[in-house]
């Protein structure tokens, strides 16, 4: 069996920035286990599949090591996969996911994803966090997801987590995000017990990270950039329970699996 891929480098015009994404289209879904096997082979932080069903595209994330109920920046590419390579004549991409009903619409040369906002909650584990991480927290919330705000940008770019530490911390992963300096706010997100040291650029995070900072600015369209080393710019709005969060995406890559 061969199996066409296409790496695309998402919240990124340009190639070697943003964050790299697999994705596969397929006629009907693989084993679980062969394709948590062909994440693990790509080593990407995450690969997605996804699958045309009656009600609309069926799409999963995998990580190297586990599937993930929610990926921002494997779905921006899925879409682009789909509007660019093969060519779905339509301008919004209708998705089914664990995390519900999303969708991905084209406007111009950006890539708009529908997601769901998720408002993070106050938990009280601010000292074992600060240990994790080595920075002082202005503020902790969580949700699947550990929310810490910092106090400056400087200090999100400057945040060296024990891995190790934070992985035993009883959350999916952590964000940390500060108001910018040239963005209305930036983040950083590292996901160790998923096999994902530091992710360059998340959207999925975005789903909590606007909903805060729109309430915290009094304004619901918004700039953010993930400072991590190969960074990205999204733009995003707050409608209601949902966020949209705006990017471009690079094809990088184009091949075929072998399997046999």
């Amino acid at each position: 069996m061969q199996l066409a891929f296409h790496q695309v480098d998402a919240f990124s015009d340009q190639p070697f920035s943003g964050n790299p994404a697999m994705v596969y289209r397929l006629d009907a879904w693989l084993a679980d286990e062969l394709m948590q096997k062909i994440a693990a082979e790509h080593n990407l932080a995450e690969t997605a599949f996804v699958v045309r069903e009656a009600q609309g595209w069926h799409i999963r994330w995998f990580t190297p090591t586990t599937e993930v109920p929610l990926c921002g920046h494997a779905t921006l590419a899925s879409a682009y996969v789909l509007f660019e390579v093969y060519k779905e004549p339509v301008e919004r991409l209708d998705f089914i996911s664990k995390s519900g009903p999303l969708s991905v619409s084209r406007e111009g040369e950006r890539l708009w994803l529908d997601f769901p906002a998720i408002t993070p909650r106050e938990v009280d584990v601010t000292l074992d966090v600060e240990r994790a991480l080595g920075v002082r927290a202005v503020e902790v919330l969580g949700s699947n997801e550990l929310f810490v705000v910092l106090e400056s940008e400087q200090a999100v770019l400057d945040c060296q987590p024990d891995m190790a530490a934070l992985a035993k911390l009883p959350w999916l992963g952590a964000i940390i995000t500060a108001r910018g300096t040239r963005h209305d706010f930036v983040s950083r997100y590292f996901a160790p017990a998923i096999g994902i040291n530091e992710d360059p650029v998340t959207g999925s995070t975005h789903c909590l990270l606007i909903p805060y900072w729109s309430q915290r600015l009094g304004k619901s369209s918004l700039t953010a950039y993930q400072c991590s080393a190969r960074g990205g710019a999204l733009f995003c709005r707050l409608e209601g329970d949902r966020v949209k969060i705006g990017g471009h995406a690079t094809l990088v890559a184009s091949g075929t699996l072998m399997l046999g």
